[in-house]
């Protein structure tokens, strides 16, 4: 039987980034072979990228690229906050957001793109490191936006590492002005949107079902008043209003000044960036959302952990 000495140890973990004991059980199951020991550490990896798939990943990061007047931003999961604080895992999730930038918002697109220098895709790049890491990890969904000419700015809440965090926020600008000042004040608008996470940009985007729902539940608050129909369909007119205000971004009183509304603040600013400003579009990525996490019993998670 051959002996594996420490070298070829090193030599397998280097070319297999697995750890230094899967290493030398992959020599020693192979007789020191080399290629094979990376061929059943490969197999290895998927075979425990798959017996963590089935766990809920509701942590890990929101990453965002700007690139000129482009920006993208993607959700990558993890199963703990420990691993979001990974080097090895953010500077993936960084570079799947840069990959995002080409991606134009279509997940699939995304995970089937190469992974820079690795030689294979985002989603075979993800399961080898679900391998290594030793979590489930999923790239979640992905979001772009694009102007012909002005600036698509980013804002990372909660900020973890350069542009990686808890909330991530696009806010895409389009104007013939000074490109520095429209990123800074697109910037501010990126700010107060993950401040007060608006549901459209405009009344018009609003969807309709929701505009329906409110109405129907602000008509019967009104009604219990036992005013008459005519008042009742004003008070409701009146509170619509209020409604738009709070949840369209243009008509929201903005945070930087708390004053104008964002429509107003954007207008103002055309004097300083030189150059009309409109609002094209914004996304708010929150880690997370939406993802039902499963109630566990920590005790046995932890009894399960040492006998893994």
């Amino acid at each position: 039987m051959t002996d594996i000495t420490a070298s070829m140890v090193k030599e397998l973990r280097d070319k297999s980034g697995a750890g230094m004991m899967d290493c030398k059980q992959a020599l020693k199951e192979n007789d020191g072979d080399m290629e094979a020991a990376v061929d059943w550490l490969r197999t290895k990896g998927i075979a425990k990228a798959e017996k963590k798939a089935g766990r809920t990943a509701a942590e890990g990061l929101i990453g965002v690229a700007t690139s000129g007047t482009t920006g993208a931003v993607v959700e990558v999961n993890s199963e703990t906050d420990f691993v979001a604080r990974n080097d090895q895992f953010q500077d993936m999730v960084r570079e799947v957001a840069k990959l995002g930038l080409s991606a134009n918002g279509d997940v699939e697109a995304l995970k089937a793109a190469e992974y820079p220098g690795a030689g294979k895709s985002v989603a075979d790049y993800v399961t080898n490191l679900i391998g290594t890491i030793g979590e489930n990890m999923s790239v979640r969904r992905t979001a772009s936006l694009s102007v012909s000419n002005g600036v698509v700015a980013s804002y990372v809440h909660n900020q973890t590492a350069d542009g990686l965090g808890k909330i991530g926020v696009l806010v895409a600008l389009e104007s013939d002005g000074d490109a520095d000042k429209l990123n800074a004040l697109g910037k501010q608008v990126a700010m107060h949107v993950a401040a007060t996470s608006p549901l459209a940009a405009t009344t018009e985007e609003l969807d309709p079902a929701v505009i329906e729902r409110e109405r129907t539940v602000l008509a019967e608050q009104a009604r219990e008043s036992g005013k008459p129909e005519a008042v009742i369909e004003k008070m409701i007119e009146g509170r619509m209003r209020k409604f738009y205000e709070e949840v369209v971004l243009l008509a929201q009183t903005f945070v930087i000044d708390g004053e104008n509304t964002v429509e107003k603040a954007l207008k103002n600013a055309e004097g300083d960036v030189g150059g009309a400003i409109t609002l094209k579009g914004f996304v708010r990525y929150a880690l997370g959302e939406g993802i039902e996490k499963e109630e566990t019993d920590f005790a046995a998670e932890v009894a399960a952990a040492v006998t893994d």
